[in-house]
């Protein structure tokens, strides 16, 4: 559905894309995460032609996004990180005319409204103003908005940016419930780690423009390895114990204390091994517990850093005053 080859994108001298390429698979979920600034909405610009990119390619739909941008628009969907509504109209009101804007004719605006007010559980609201609708309410709305026309394409940029988290996790399944419904391929963009280890079918890890990893998030995560047991044994049994660690999967041991912490592969089948081998030895286990690798590890391990929610931003600042206050949980 989407095909990269060398994309960049400076600004004033800045690199803020460095030579991306990539494809997306037709109904594919494609996550890009990294922190803002990261480069992550301006790939998403250019694929939207809104910006031009300064070198490099890329088609949609097998339209390119530099010599065919009325195709490319035709065939794309948005949902922008600042609510893009008109909240002095009613739910309805705002589908109808991005209905018009996209030439449905009457009887197709109808079927269409109607079939997604339903997909997002806003038939009920339909005619109630934006400016009453909860937050959670307006990004549902949007995301209807966005899929007014059939796009074979749905961009969404950090869709739950300043949504509390019972709401980002109702948003989540609509996101979900929008991709098998519709077949639609969507890239979405975002920091939250939870965020695009729900959602995506695959994750780009992006940091400086650049990104450092692509694949699923469960094969990003083993490529850390299967997970961290720490195993707490009984007071001056640790090194006997860790003679009795002779396994071809244990990648690294270290000693805290009484605590030993293993470095293993398939973390989950080991335990039982661990705990065998302690048993027949003599050794009395008071703990064992695993930890499985995060997307955060990930990232630390590929970046050396990790994602930090920053003060709000003037985007979430904009995106606050105009919800009017409407996000209190409500979805």
């Amino acid at each position: 559905m989407i095909e990269i080859k060398g994309l960049t994108k400076k600004f004033n001298g800045l690199t803020a894309v460095d030579n991306v390429s990539f494809n997306v698979g037709k109904g594919e979920l494609l996550g890009l995460l990294g922190p803002n600034g990261a480069g992550k909405t301006t790939i998403i610009n250019m694929l939207s032609t809104l910006i031009r990119p300064t070198s490099g390619s890329a088609t949609l739909n097998g339209y390119d996004i530099l010599n065919e941008r009325d195709e490319v628009r035709n065939n794309i969907g948005i949902v922008f990180q600042i609510p893009a509504l008109d909240n002095q109209l009613t739910g309805m009101e705002n589908l109808t005319f991005h209905a018009m804007m996209y030439g449905l004719s009457k009887a197709e605006r109808k079927k269409r409204i109607n079939e997604l007010l339903e997909l997002v559980d806003l038939s009920d609201r339909a005619d109630t103003l934006v400016y009453k609708y909860s937050g959670g309410m307006m990004r549902r709305l949007e995301l209807a908005r966005g899929l007014i026309h059939k796009p074979k394409v749905l961009f969404l940029d950090e869709p739950t940016l300043g949504l509390d988290a019972q709401t980002r996790h109702v948003i989540w399944d609509y996101i979900k419930k929008l991709n098998h419904r519709e077949k639609v391929t969507i890239i979405l963009t975002t920091h939250y780690m939870d965020e695009a280890d729900f959602l995506c079918d695959r994750v780009a890890i992006i940091d400086n423009g650049k990104i450092i990893a692509l694949d699923q998030p469960s094969k990003l995560k083993d490529s850390l390895g299967g997970g961290t047991i720490t195993v707490e044994t009984e007071s001056g049994k640790v090194d006997k114990m860790i003679k009795l660690l002779n396994f071809k999967w244990l990648n690294k041991i270290k000693q805290r204390g009484n605590n030993l912490i293993l470095n293993v592969s398939k973390g989950e089948s080991r335990i039982p091994l661990i705990v065998n081998s302690a048993n027949k030895c003599g050794v009395k286990l008071k703990s064992v517990s695993l930890r499985k690798p995060t997307l955060e590890d990930v990232f630390i391990h590929f970046t050396g850093k990790a994602i930090h929610d920053e003060e709000m931003s003037n985007t979430e600042r904009l995106r606050m005053r105009f919800m009017r206050g409407g996000m209190h949980g409500r979805a």
